[in-house]
């Protein structure tokens, strides 16, 4: 016949337990003045929690529409008026049991009766003042049952029995205690340290008097800091010893040195254009690649550049440092441009520069500092006098700006304003009937 198993007969020992305790404590009339003490210790609580829950909310609320860290912090503890029916039965409770004890020398019922209200307490914690959907995920399946086997006076016994289970992995020994510990320590620590990251990034990037490249380096360092903090106490909680963590650095860097260099390049190259600051987010540069965009993030490994036509590339850190990178809008500063155009050679030449720079100067686009339009003689063509108008923007002239075809429509319509005509290619045909050449003249558009 199998044997039955080590928890079926633990479980039915604690069952056998509680039910002579059960029994013991209806039969005994101690426990039923214990009981009355409870029963009054919860009602003295309700009718003291119903007169004083008004009051408290009316002390601690916030004036309507008042913001700023005061209003925020009050409202913030005016979430924990929940508890204030549980905790204050629960010290009336401890009061009653002190009096029980030195009366009558016992205070089970009394105590069990304390440990119920601890329970409802957390209960209410869990169920109405978390509102983190993973903080409520662990306080439903971890903090309300280990406050249940409190309440029921079993959480020593299930706590001995897991430190006294060992897991060995190797050379590595620990407990399913510590192991548990851990995975709840872990889970809270990187929570808080994700929060932390959050809030720590926000009020770094609204100050600004920084540099754009010294807000993303501070950010990621502040990164760094919390959760290498976060992992070291998570070691230190379940006892770990940090030698361990010296020999796993110690064959990080071995890997690093064999096959991970690419990836510590790009880290090193990331930490090098955060403190230069020569290109940032909202940049818009060319690398010798052929890669060009504005600059939309920064990460440790690489730099996601985003063209017009929507397209997101990644290029890793280390392009930045090793390669010629052009950098067309260094903090928003102005770009030059031109457009080159023709006039026929019956043209009063001396005419054209004003009437260009004119007309390109009136665009509401065109900058006048550092300088204002430019007409330049650049030669004479096949078909033209060639020229030439220099402008100064902000911005490129790609995608959402298309400065180079308004300048060209304002060239167009000045021209033609002003009578100037604006050629096209010439040819000469050469007709020959035998022995007496004809020479005719084409006018051909379009070359």
């Amino acid at each position: 016949m199998d044997e039955t198993p080590e928890i079926v007969t633990k479980v039915t020992g604690w069952l056998a337990d509680a039910g002579e305790v059960a029994m013991g404590w209806l039969a005994s009339p101690a426990a039923w003045s214990q009981f009355a003490l409870l029963a009054a210790a919860f009602i003295v609580a309700r009718i003291v929690t119903l007169r004083v829950n008004p009051v408290l909310s009316r002390l601690i609320a916030p004036p309507e529409g008042r913001t700023g860290p005061i209003a925020t912090a009050r409202s913030f503890v005016l979430r924990f008026l929940p508890l204030l029916l549980p905790l204050f039965a629960y010290g009336l409770t401890a009061v009653g049991e002190e009096v029980t004890r030195s009366l009558f020398g016992s205070g089970e019922v009394i105590a069990f009766g304390k440990r119920v209200f601890l329970f409802l307490a957390v209960r209410a914690f869990v169920r109405d003042i978390l509102t983190d959907p993973f903080l409520r995920l662990l306080g439903r399946y971890v903090l309300i049952p280990v406050a249940a086997l409190y309440t029921l006076g079993l959480l020593d016994d299930i706590t001995t029995r897991l430190e006294e289970t060992v897991i060995a992995l190797g050379n590595i020994r620990f407990s399913v205690m510590a192991l548990i510990r851990g995975v709840i320590a872990g889970s809270l620590l990187f929570w808080l340290g994700s929060w932390s990251n959050r809030q720590s990034a926000d009020y770094i990037k609204k100050q600004a008097e920084l540099r754009p490249a010294t807000r993303e380096l501070a950010v990621k360092a502040t990164e760094v800091l919390i959760f290498g903090a976060a992992f070291l106490l998570l070691m230190s909680i379940m006892g770990i010893d940090l030698t361990a963590v010296a020999v796993l650095g110690g064959a990080l860097g071995v890997g690093i040195g064999l096959g991970l260099q690419q990836i510590a390049a790009n880290f090193v190259s990331g930490i090098i254009l955060l403190v230069e600051g020569q290109t940032t987010v909202g940049d818009y540069v060319e690398l010798d690649g052929g890669e060009k965009g504005t600059i939309v993030k920064m990460t440790a490994r690489s730099c996601i550049l985003e063209t017009f036509d929507g397209k997101w590339i990644v290029v890793p850190n280390e392009h930045f440092i090793t390669s010629r990178v052009v950098n067309y809008s260094d903090q928003g500063s102005a770009n030059r441009y031109e457009a080159a155009f023709s006039v026929s050679y019956d043209t009063d030449i001396n005419r054209v520069p004003g009437i260009i720079e004119a007309a390109v100067a009136a665009l509401p686009f065109v900058l006048k500092k550092p300088d204002g339009p430019d007409v330049e003689l650049r030669g004479f063509g096949e078909s033209g006098i060639d020229f030439a108008v220099e402008y100064w923007v902000n911005g490129i002239d790609d995608g959402k700006n298309k400065y180079g075809s308004q300048v060209l429509f304002a060239i167009w319509n000045a021209l033609k304003a002003e009578g100037i005509e604006i050629p096209y290619p010439h040819r000469v045909v050469e007709l020959r009937d035998g022995s007496t050449p004809v020479k005719a003249r084409v006018k051909k558009a379009g070359a």
